[in-house]
């Protein structure tokens, strides 16, 4: 199995290539939905976030509220820092475990839906393809006002605070181009899944993994034989 790093900007398309991919039957691990999932109330992540945070970034039935957690980091790096130190960690353990246990039941590949990708790196060596998903900066101005209703200096602003995309494209393997209609996007996508199922790669994978399951069991005989004879 291998792995597929599929990334871009803020309101650039990510989430609609990353639905035609699941359509196409390609398992997909959402970040943002892992993300959610290491916050559920109980979780080590959540206690971590009340004892830094408090209960005002709480919603009275247990669960995180986003929206005031945003606004005490928005403009607050120190406390920005605490929580990405908080669930970074978590995060990654459960995306590990996610990965474990689809190379467990034989996927050729899988694809991480990783908004941060190219800014955090730390996910960039394990992967053997990197997609971004690309639009013009204006294009991703007038969708997110649209989306989400900001003004336009708010989603200015949220924009600058990413890589911009065609720093992100210099670095990638795969550009999905999101200027035009849904159409044009949904063929290369396509496109896109036919190349990766295609692969071979994750041959080179099992081998690789299968060699080193040799390895470690002859260490063994060789240790138990020494200890015995």
């Amino acid at each position: 199995m291998f792995l597929v790093g599929l990334t871009g900007g803020i309101a650039s398309g990510k989430s609609t290539v990353a639905k035609i991919l699941k359509e196409l039957g390609c398992t997909v691990i959402d970040a943002d939905e892992v993300a959610r999932e290491v916050v559920l109330p109980g979780t080590p992540g959540w206690k971590k976030i009340k004892t830094h945070f408090g209960s005002d970034v709480f919603q009275p039935n247990g669960e995180l509220n986003r929206e005031k957690l945003g606004q005490v980091i928005f403009n607050d790096s120190n406390k920005r820092k605490i929580l990405n130190s908080i669930t970074h960690p978590e995060i990654y353990k459960a995306i590990a475990w996610k990965v474990i246990k689809n190379f467990l039941v034989g996927q050729h590949f899988i694809v991480l839906d990783l908004p941060l990708l190219f800014e955090s790196k730390k996910m960039v060596p394990f992967m053997s393809y990197t997609v971004v998903v690309n639009c013009s900066e204006e294009q991703q101005l007038q969708r997110l006002m649209k989306r989400n209703n900001y003004s336009r200096e708010a989603a200015e602003i949220r924009i600058k605070a990413q890589m911009p995309l065609n720093e992100k494209c210099k670095l990638c393997s795969h550009i999905i181009d999101n200027t035009q209609d849904i159409q044009t996007t949904y063929y290369q996508t396509v496109k896109l899944h036919q190349q990766l199922s295609q692969s071979r790669l994750y041959w080179k994978v099992r081998l690789l993994l299968a060699v080193c399951a040799g390895t470690v069991i002859g260490l063994t005989i060789y240790v138990v034989k020494l200890v015995f004879r």
